[in-house]
């Protein structure tokens, strides 16, 4: 059974984005509300607020733009496209940036719904209006890296990049996108070029997360402890170094660090997740259950809430306990019907 593990591109992190994009602007504090609800990852009462703004009669193209993201962030992506497609009929004669950026997510919203060519498509409107978007050409490449057309995705990547100004977190999302879908050499090629280019000019953060996924492990435990001496002892910064510890073999120890920054720190999602793996490879498969329920007690758990859902799963299963985890796997396919690792799996829990 696979674990969720990676830094993949999820809707909660685009939704975070979006926030800063363009504020909801309608005038309304039911509309402010809900996008405050949004950054705060609150989706069922940022949708509470939506609703009682149209009730007050607020503008509705943007709030009709923050109840699609709000049920993106619950995993309702045909009522998001719904209502970004409302959004879009209620916009402007000419489209400006507001109706780029709605058109923005609805793409993302038909992908996650499974609607992968009405997303290109409109990517493509998106990319006309707005040429020199690195996320819009990253969607559409990681869209058409799925969907087999690898030449034109690399194209789209490597747009991404460009306009980008070759940032290194994008040269990592590149990477992974390119890894996801079997090509991880071609992917580890735009890693080494970027540290033969710009390794100079990266933190030391960046250096030690890229040459976490060179597989570098040594190089990516120096520099990210050397980012950590500097008084850096963030979640994301804890998360890497984890992570390469686990990769170095010392999972007991990556563990004593999730577990220090839990007694010293408000809980984190993030960190009972990986605290969460960290027991499942050492065989503690209670610890790993308490750690994925702590996770998703966190109050910042929305983020991440999918894959503490399905790592709990996971938990159940190498305990032994396949009833419980199958009746977990329904409800989490309810709840996450785009996951097709999950399908998988259910049919697998219910044959046990």
């Amino acid at each position: 059974m696979k674990r969720k593990t990676g830094m993949n591109l999820t809707a909660a992190a685009l939704l975070l984005s979006a926030v800063t994009l363009t504020g909801c602007g309608s005038g309304s504090e039911a509309a402010k509300d809900g996008m405050d609800k949004i950054a705060a990852l609150d989706y069922q009462g940022a949708l509470d607020g939506f609703n009682r703004a149209l009730e007050e009669g607020g503008d509705k193209e943007q709030i009709l733009r923050g109840m699609g993201m709000a049920y993106m962030g619950l995993s309702r992506y045909d009522e998001a496209v719904s209502s970004f497609e409302d959004a879009l009929a209620n916009g402007r004669m000419f489209p400006g940036d507001l109706e780029a950026d709605i058109n923005y997510y609805l793409a993302l919203a038909q992908y996650k719904s499974g609607q992968k060519e009405e997303a290109v498509k409109t990517l493509d409107a998106v990319a006309a209006m707005n040429k020199k978007s690195p996320e819009v050409y990253f969607l559409r490449g990681s869209i058409k890296m799925e969907t087999g057309v690898q030449q034109e995705a690399t194209e789209d990547l490597n747009l991404a990049l460009h306009y980008s100004e070759q940032d290194t977190s994008m040269t990592i999302r590149v990477y992974q996108v390119f890894e996801k879908n079997g090509y991880k050499e071609e992917g580890r090629n735009y890693l080494s070029s970027a540290i033969d280019a710009r390794l100079n000019d990266m933190s030391e953060y960046e250096k030690g997360v890229i040459y976490y996924y060179m597989e570098d492990y040594e190089n990516a435990r120096n520099n990210l402890e050397a980012y950590r001496a500097q008084g850096n002892n963030d979640t994301d910064t804890l998360l890497m170094l984890g992570k390469t510890y686990e990769q170095l073999g010392d999972s007991n120890y990556a563990a004593s660090l999730y577990k220090k920054y839990l007694e010293e720190n408000e809980a984190d999602a993030e960190i009972y997740n990986q605290l969460g793996l960290c027991r499942l490879q050492t065989g503690q498969y209670e610890e790993a259950l308490a750690a994925f329920e702590g996770g998703l007690e966190a109050p910042n758990s929305a983020g991440v809430l999918q894959k503490l859902k399905y790592n709990r799963i996971v938990a159940y299963e190498y305990s032994g306990d396949f009833q419980k985890a199958s009746a977990m796997m329904g409800e989490y396919i309810q709840e996450f019907p785009d996951d097709a690792d999950a399908l998988r799996e259910y049919e697998f829990l219910r044959s046990r």
